[in-house]
């Protein structure tokens, strides 16, 4: 299991189909580039900009990475509630973030597969459990702004098993700092729009335990 002394840093008609196909693509394209409009503040600055009302520490920053740290990867510290991307030049990109509540979070080490722009979501039986509300979504919900996986989402992998945890947006930035999810890692969706485009696929995320 992942402990923090590994880490600690310093400071998504058969013959009608091809013609469809491109039509309702550039649909979402259009839909999607909406929503961010909707989710990014006017002017956005990640160091500064904070209309969500964040305690100043959750927003993002660039800090020294502890060495021998492997470049692209990511790494949760569960008890500060930080995420870190770590850059080529030592240094890594911190945000805030929100995990899972009571016994969902689950630390571990697990590898990036998919990204998606604007996921839909289908909570599991287990959330179901743990959420009876969630029953109404169980045949699933479409991407947008309400969406729990919000904006984007990073989807976290054992070797070729779907693990069903993500790092993804959330609707709900107050809950930033917090054990809130169902056992995700969630971040402010201007945030996760902004690491989503760094993260590259096969990149490794380390989360570390929560107490």
């Amino acid at each position: 299991m992942s402990t923090r002394r590994h880490f600690i840093m310093t400071s998504a008609g058969a013959l009608a189909a091809p013609f469809l196909a491109p039509r309702r693509a550039k649909a979402d394209q259009a839909e999607w580039d909406a929503w961010d409009e909707q989710v990014i503040p006017a002017g956005y600055d990640p160091a500064f900009s904070n209309p969500w009302g964040l305690a100043s520490r959750f927003l993002p920053r660039r800090v020294q990475a502890n060495p021998n740290l492997r470049a692209g990867d990511i790494h949760v510290d569960a008890v500060a509630r930080y995420l870190y991307h770590i850059q080529n030049d030592g240094t890594a990109m911190r945000y805030g973030v929100a995990i899972g509540r009571d016994d969902l979070y689950e630390p571990g080490v697990y590898t990036i597969r998919r990204k998606v722009r604007w996921p839909s979501w289908t909570p599991t039986a287990n959330m179901i459990r743990h959420t009876p509300s969630y029953e109404e979504f169980a045949g699933g919900m479409p991407g947008g702004p309400e969406n729990p996986l919000g904006a984007r989402a990073l989807y976290l992998y054992v070797g070729e098993r779907d693990t069903y945890l993500r790092i993804h947006g959330t609707p709900q930035p107050w809950s930033i700092g917090q054990r809130a999810s169902s056992g995700c890692v969630r971040m402010v969706m201007a945030h996760i729009i902004d690491l989503f485009e760094q993260v590259e696929l096969g990149a490794v995320a380390h989360l570390y335990d929560a107490e």
